[in-house]
């Protein structure tokens, strides 16, 4: 079992940037791979970005790519999202997501592929 603690979400302006922060605790949560997604009202949930738990391999979504940021920290088995230039449309709850694997490389960017999910942070974009 892995459990995961979302922060650092909240209110900013147009323009701003926002650094989430998932905490992830219990077994072999250090190597998890690591995704961040979220779900703004009436839409899906959809995928923002990725990391192996060897952190050597990231994915982004490519409404976030060139302004985002993911990184993790092994040794306090934290992972980060930085997100620059945030616009109306970045506005949802962000959650993070946690899967076991073997294969230290390995990231995933759908949903269906994670056991593990956080309850979710908001961020709330004002223009």
């Amino acid at each position: 079992q892995v459990q995961l603690v979302e922060s650092g979400g909240g209110l900013v302006q147009a323009g701003g940037s926002l650094r989430l922060s998932c905490a992830a605790s219990g077994r072999s949560s250090s190597t998890s791979a690591m995704g961040w997604f979220r779900q703004a009202p009436g839409k899906e949930r959809e995928f923002v970005a990725a990391i192996s738990w060897s952190g050597t391999t990231t994915y982004y979504a490519d409404s976030v790519k060139g302004r985002s940021t993911i990184s993790r920290d092994n040794a306090k088995i934290m992972v980060y999202l930085q997100m620059n230039s945030l616009n109306a449309e970045d506005t949802a709850v962000y959650y993070c997501a946690a899967q076991l694997t073997r294969r230290a490389s390995h990231a995933f960017t759908t949903p269906q592929q994670y056991d593990y999910w956080g309850q979710g942070t908001q961020v709330t974009v004002s223009s």
